[in-house]
Protein backbone atom coordinates (compact mmCIF):
# COMPACT_ATOMS: atom_id res chain seq x y z
CA UNK A 1 0.00 0.00 0.00
CA UNK A 2 1.36 3.27 -1.05
CA UNK A 3 2.20 6.01 1.76
CA UNK A 4 -1.09 8.07 0.63
CA UNK A 5 -3.54 4.95 0.10
CA UNK A 6 -2.54 3.96 4.05
CA UNK A 7 -2.89 7.78 5.40
CA UNK A 8 -6.56 7.00 3.52
CA UNK A 9 -7.47 4.11 4.91
CA UNK A 10 -6.16 4.99 8.36
CA UNK A 11 -8.34 8.30 7.81
CA UNK A 12 -11.92 6.12 7.04
CA UNK A 13 -10.92 3.47 9.92
CA UNK A 14 -10.62 6.49 12.23
CA UNK A 15 -14.13 8.08 11.14
CA UNK A 16 -15.30 4.24 11.19
CA UNK A 17 -15.51 3.95 14.90
CA UNK A 18 -18.78 2.84 16.38
CA UNK A 19 -20.71 4.19 13.26
CA UNK A 20 -22.80 2.22 11.88
CA UNK A 21 -25.45 3.97 8.91
CA UNK A 22 -27.94 2.69 8.75
CA UNK A 23 -29.73 1.05 5.47
CA UNK A 24 -32.87 -0.32 4.70
CA UNK A 25 -33.02 -2.28 2.16
CA UNK A 26 -37.25 -2.52 0.45
CA UNK A 27 -36.72 -4.74 -2.94
CA UNK A 28 -35.33 -4.02 -6.24
CA UNK A 29 -33.43 -0.39 -6.31
CA UNK A 30 -34.96 0.81 -3.62
CA UNK A 31 -33.49 1.99 -0.38
CA UNK A 32 -33.09 4.22 2.43
CA UNK A 33 -30.05 5.20 3.97
CA UNK A 34 -29.92 7.22 7.24
CA UNK A 35 -26.55 9.55 7.14
CA UNK A 36 -25.45 12.57 9.05
CA UNK A 37 -29.06 13.51 9.96
CA UNK A 38 -30.03 12.96 6.73
CA UNK A 39 -32.88 10.36 4.84
CA UNK A 40 -31.56 9.65 1.39
CA UNK A 41 -33.85 7.21 -0.86
CA UNK A 42 -32.36 5.27 -3.60
CA UNK A 43 -34.09 4.75 -7.15
CA UNK A 44 -37.91 4.90 -6.11
CA UNK A 45 -40.08 1.65 -7.58
CA UNK A 46 -42.51 0.61 -5.10
CA UNK A 47 -45.40 -0.12 -8.02
CA UNK A 48 -47.12 -3.63 -7.66
CA UNK A 49 -45.91 -6.43 -10.32
CA UNK A 50 -46.26 -6.28 -13.66
CA UNK A 51 -45.00 -5.82 -17.03
CA UNK A 52 -43.64 -2.57 -17.99
CA UNK A 53 -42.82 -1.49 -21.85
CA UNK A 54 -39.26 -0.40 -22.08
CA UNK A 55 -39.99 -0.29 -25.93
CA UNK A 56 -41.67 -2.23 -29.19
CA UNK A 57 -42.76 -5.37 -28.23
CA UNK A 58 -40.27 -5.25 -25.62
CA UNK A 59 -40.68 -5.34 -21.59
CA UNK A 60 -39.66 -5.74 -18.17
CA UNK A 61 -41.32 -7.97 -15.09
CA UNK A 62 -41.43 -7.13 -12.31
CA UNK A 63 -42.31 -10.61 -10.17
CA UNK A 64 -42.42 -9.23 -6.68
CA UNK A 65 -44.06 -6.09 -4.89
CA UNK A 66 -41.57 -3.69 -2.51
CA UNK A 67 -41.84 -4.32 1.11
CA UNK A 68 -42.89 -0.97 1.59
CA UNK A 69 -45.86 1.15 0.80
CA UNK A 70 -44.31 4.66 -0.27
CA UNK A 71 -46.54 6.32 2.26
CA UNK A 72 -44.82 4.94 5.19
CA UNK A 73 -41.03 5.74 4.28
CA UNK A 74 -41.43 9.03 6.33
CA UNK A 75 -39.89 12.09 4.94
CA UNK A 76 -36.82 11.82 2.29
CA UNK A 77 -34.60 14.37 1.75
CA UNK A 78 -32.90 13.77 -1.20
CA UNK A 79 -33.44 10.75 -3.98
CA UNK A 80 -30.31 9.19 -5.33
CA UNK A 81 -31.96 8.16 -9.04
CA UNK A 82 -29.26 6.38 -10.70
CA UNK A 83 -31.47 7.06 -14.08
CA UNK A 84 -35.18 7.77 -14.91
CA UNK A 85 -35.30 5.67 -18.27
CA UNK A 86 -36.09 2.54 -16.87
CA UNK A 87 -39.23 1.70 -14.91
CA UNK A 88 -37.07 -1.28 -12.47
CA UNK A 89 -35.02 1.78 -11.49
CA UNK A 90 -38.07 4.69 -11.65
CA UNK A 91 -41.85 3.46 -12.17
CA UNK A 92 -45.19 5.01 -11.55
CA UNK A 93 -45.10 5.42 -8.16
CA UNK A 94 -41.30 6.41 -7.87
CA UNK A 95 -42.36 9.06 -10.39
CA UNK A 96 -45.14 10.36 -7.96
CA UNK A 97 -43.21 10.09 -4.79
CA UNK A 98 -40.67 12.78 -6.63
CA UNK A 99 -42.77 15.52 -6.39
CA UNK A 100 -42.86 15.32 -2.47
CA UNK A 101 -39.56 15.20 -2.38
CA UNK A 102 -36.94 18.41 -1.83
CA UNK A 103 -34.11 17.20 -3.96
CA UNK A 104 -33.98 14.70 -6.69
CA UNK A 105 -29.70 14.17 -7.50
CA UNK A 106 -29.91 12.32 -10.85
CA UNK A 107 -28.06 12.40 -14.30
CA UNK A 108 -27.78 15.76 -16.27
CA UNK A 109 -29.83 14.75 -18.88
CA UNK A 110 -32.62 12.85 -16.20
CA UNK A 111 -32.95 15.99 -14.60
CA UNK A 112 -34.35 18.00 -17.86
CA UNK A 113 -36.70 15.75 -18.02
CA UNK A 114 -37.53 15.11 -14.93
CA UNK A 115 -37.74 18.73 -13.78
CA UNK A 116 -39.24 19.81 -10.48
CA UNK A 117 -36.80 19.64 -7.78
CA UNK A 118 -34.10 17.58 -9.52
CA UNK A 119 -30.90 18.23 -10.42
CA UNK A 120 -28.23 16.63 -12.43
CA UNK A 121 -24.75 15.86 -11.47
CA UNK A 122 -21.97 15.21 -13.81
CA UNK A 123 -19.43 12.53 -12.72
CA UNK A 124 -17.37 13.80 -10.13
CA UNK A 125 -19.86 16.90 -9.66
CA UNK A 126 -20.52 17.43 -5.84
CA UNK A 127 -23.10 19.24 -3.93
CA UNK A 128 -22.95 19.63 -0.24
CA UNK A 129 -26.27 19.65 1.85
CA UNK A 130 -27.06 21.11 5.01
CA UNK A 131 -27.21 19.32 8.35
CA UNK A 132 -29.53 19.58 10.42
CA UNK A 133 -27.03 19.55 13.74
CA UNK A 134 -24.66 21.86 11.78
CA UNK A 135 -22.08 20.76 9.00
CA UNK A 136 -22.45 19.65 5.65
CA UNK A 137 -23.06 16.28 3.48
CA UNK A 138 -21.52 15.84 0.48
CA UNK A 139 -23.20 13.94 -2.27
CA UNK A 140 -20.50 13.40 -5.23
CA UNK A 141 -21.46 11.79 -8.32
CA UNK A 142 -19.69 8.68 -9.87
CA UNK A 143 -19.47 6.92 -12.91
CA UNK A 144 -21.69 3.66 -14.33
CA UNK A 145 -21.73 1.88 -16.84
CA UNK A 146 -25.19 0.43 -17.81
CA UNK A 147 -24.10 -2.23 -19.47
CA UNK A 148 -20.96 -3.36 -22.21
CA UNK A 149 -18.37 -1.11 -23.55
CA UNK A 150 -20.08 1.51 -25.58
CA UNK A 151 -23.81 0.68 -24.34
CA UNK A 152 -24.53 4.18 -23.23
CA UNK A 153 -26.38 5.15 -26.53
CA UNK A 154 -28.69 2.43 -26.05
CA UNK A 155 -28.89 1.97 -22.07
CA UNK A 156 -28.84 6.09 -21.49
CA UNK A 157 -26.79 7.92 -18.80
CA UNK A 158 -26.56 6.78 -15.41
CA UNK A 159 -24.76 7.56 -12.29
CA UNK A 160 -23.60 6.28 -8.58
CA UNK A 161 -23.01 8.69 -5.64
CA UNK A 162 -20.65 8.57 -3.22
CA UNK A 163 -21.71 10.13 0.99
CA UNK A 164 -19.52 11.59 2.89
CA UNK A 165 -18.64 13.92 5.45
CA UNK A 166 -16.19 14.56 7.87
CA UNK A 167 -17.01 13.29 10.84
CA UNK A 168 -18.62 9.98 9.12
CA UNK A 169 -17.75 6.70 6.68
CA UNK A 170 -17.73 7.18 3.71
CA UNK A 171 -20.97 4.99 1.48
CA UNK A 172 -20.98 4.79 -2.12
CA UNK A 173 -24.07 4.01 -3.75
CA UNK A 174 -23.35 2.13 -7.44
CA UNK A 175 -26.27 2.86 -9.39
CA UNK A 176 -26.53 0.25 -12.46
CA UNK A 177 -23.09 -0.10 -12.90
CA UNK A 178 -21.55 -3.45 -14.73
CA UNK A 179 -18.04 -2.58 -15.04
CA UNK A 180 -15.03 -3.25 -12.72
CA UNK A 181 -13.01 -0.91 -14.66
CA UNK A 182 -15.57 2.04 -13.37
CA UNK A 183 -15.17 0.74 -9.67
CA UNK A 184 -11.73 0.81 -9.62
CA UNK A 185 -11.56 4.38 -10.88
CA UNK A 186 -13.77 5.02 -7.97
CA UNK A 187 -11.98 3.16 -5.30
CA UNK A 188 -8.59 5.31 -6.41
CA UNK A 189 -10.52 8.59 -6.65
CA UNK A 190 -12.05 8.22 -3.14
CA UNK A 191 -10.40 5.12 -1.33
CA UNK A 192 -11.72 2.65 0.84
CA UNK A 193 -15.43 3.05 1.22
CA UNK A 194 -17.16 1.56 4.81
CA UNK A 195 -20.34 0.72 3.28
CA UNK A 196 -20.81 -0.12 -0.63
CA UNK A 197 -24.42 -0.24 -1.51
CA UNK A 198 -24.11 -2.32 -4.87
CA UNK A 199 -26.63 -2.78 -7.43
CA UNK A 200 -26.21 -6.43 -8.56
CA UNK A 201 -28.55 -9.31 -9.82
CA UNK A 202 -26.29 -10.11 -13.04
CA UNK A 203 -29.30 -7.79 -14.96
CA UNK A 204 -29.47 -9.60 -18.62
CA UNK A 205 -32.09 -8.71 -21.32
CA UNK A 206 -31.54 -9.73 -25.45
CA UNK A 207 -30.68 -5.99 -26.20
CA UNK A 208 -27.21 -6.79 -26.05
CA UNK A 209 -27.21 -10.80 -26.71
CA UNK A 210 -27.52 -11.51 -22.81
CA UNK A 211 -24.30 -9.49 -21.70
CA UNK A 212 -24.27 -8.08 -17.80
CA UNK A 213 -26.44 -4.76 -17.34
CA UNK A 214 -25.26 -4.69 -13.60
CA UNK A 215 -22.58 -6.71 -11.44
CA UNK A 216 -22.95 -10.42 -11.12
CA UNK A 217 -22.71 -11.71 -8.16
CA UNK A 218 -18.43 -12.67 -7.93
CA UNK A 219 -17.91 -9.10 -9.55
CA UNK A 220 -20.20 -7.85 -6.70
CA UNK A 221 -17.79 -9.39 -4.43
CA UNK A 222 -14.57 -7.87 -6.64
CA UNK A 223 -16.01 -4.67 -6.46
CA UNK A 224 -16.37 -5.22 -2.67
CA UNK A 225 -12.48 -5.85 -2.35
CA UNK A 226 -11.92 -3.20 -4.61
CA UNK A 227 -13.29 -0.98 -2.62
CA UNK A 228 -12.06 -1.85 0.34
CA UNK A 229 -15.53 -1.65 1.88
CA UNK A 230 -15.88 -3.02 5.39
CA UNK A 231 -19.57 -3.81 4.57
CA UNK A 232 -21.89 -4.46 1.25
CA UNK A 233 -25.47 -4.43 0.98
CA UNK A 234 -26.88 -5.45 -2.49
CA UNK A 235 -29.82 -4.03 -4.29
CA UNK A 236 -31.27 -4.53 -6.94
CA UNK A 237 -30.79 -8.29 -7.66
CA UNK A 238 -34.71 -9.53 -6.69
CA UNK A 239 -38.11 -8.41 -7.84
CA UNK A 240 -37.68 -8.41 -11.32
CA UNK A 241 -37.43 -10.85 -14.07
CA UNK A 242 -34.46 -9.74 -16.06
CA UNK A 243 -32.11 -10.35 -13.05
CA UNK A 244 -30.42 -13.74 -13.04
CA UNK A 245 -28.61 -13.72 -9.79
CA UNK A 246 -29.99 -13.22 -6.42
CA UNK A 247 -29.59 -14.08 -2.93
CA UNK A 248 -28.22 -17.51 -3.07
CA UNK A 249 -25.83 -16.38 -5.70
CA UNK A 250 -24.53 -13.55 -3.37
CA UNK A 251 -23.98 -15.62 -0.63
CA UNK A 252 -21.80 -18.38 -2.41
CA UNK A 253 -19.84 -15.73 -4.49
CA UNK A 254 -18.84 -14.14 -1.36
CA UNK A 255 -17.97 -17.05 0.48
CA UNK A 256 -16.08 -18.07 -2.09
CA UNK A 257 -14.06 -14.83 -1.83
CA UNK A 258 -13.53 -14.82 2.20
CA UNK A 259 -16.13 -11.84 2.12
CA UNK A 260 -19.14 -13.63 3.82
CA UNK A 261 -18.52 -11.58 6.65
CA UNK A 262 -19.09 -8.15 4.84
CA UNK A 263 -22.06 -9.13 3.33
CA UNK A 264 -25.70 -7.75 4.59
CA UNK A 265 -28.83 -8.91 3.24
CA UNK A 266 -31.91 -7.61 4.31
Amino acid sequence: MTGSSATNAQNVQGKRGNEQIAVRVFGGPSALIEFGGLTFLTDPAFDAPGEYPIGENRFLTKTAPATIDPADLGPIDAVLLSHDEHPDNLDHSGRALLADVPLVLTTPSGAGRLGGTSRGLAPWESLDLPRPGGGTVTVTATPAQHGPEGCEPITGEVVGFVLTAADLPTVYVSGDNASLTVVEKIAARVGPVDTAVLFAGAARTPLFDGALLTLDSAQAAEAASILGARRVVPVHFDSWGHFTEGRTALIDAFTAAGLIDRLELA
